[in-house]
């Protein structure tokens, strides 16, 4: 008789250790998903990130190249003084007309 109950407390020691294993394991999973829901969502704000930065040294880029042909480019410089500024040269007419 006093095999049964040290088996019976054997059985309920290997379910405890069960039983927090598969906690544990739960636990586990449930910090994974929510780590690897937290890493995607970075890496979508690291790509959205990326391609406005790829954006905008474009832009630069662009503004360095308009500014080094208004610094260099004196006929590039009037064209723009034209368009934007509406000016003429003395002997020039401009005709406006509302679309």
């Amino acid at each position: 008789m006093d095999s049964v109950p040290a088996v019976n407390l054997r059985r309920l020691i290997v379910g405890l250790y069960f039983a927090v294993f598969v906690g544990l394991g739960l636990a586990s999973a449930a910090f994974f998903w929510r780590t690897r829901a937290e890493y995607n969502r970075f890496r979508q704000v690291e790509a959205e990130n990326q391609r406005l930065l790829t954006e905008t040294e474009a832009k630069l880029a662009e503004q360095e190249r308009i500014l080094d042909r208004l610094r260099h480019d004196p006929a590039y410089v009037e064209k723009i003084i034209r368009q934007q500024l509406g000016y003429a040269r003395p002997d020039q007419f401009i005709f406006r007309f509302e679309h």
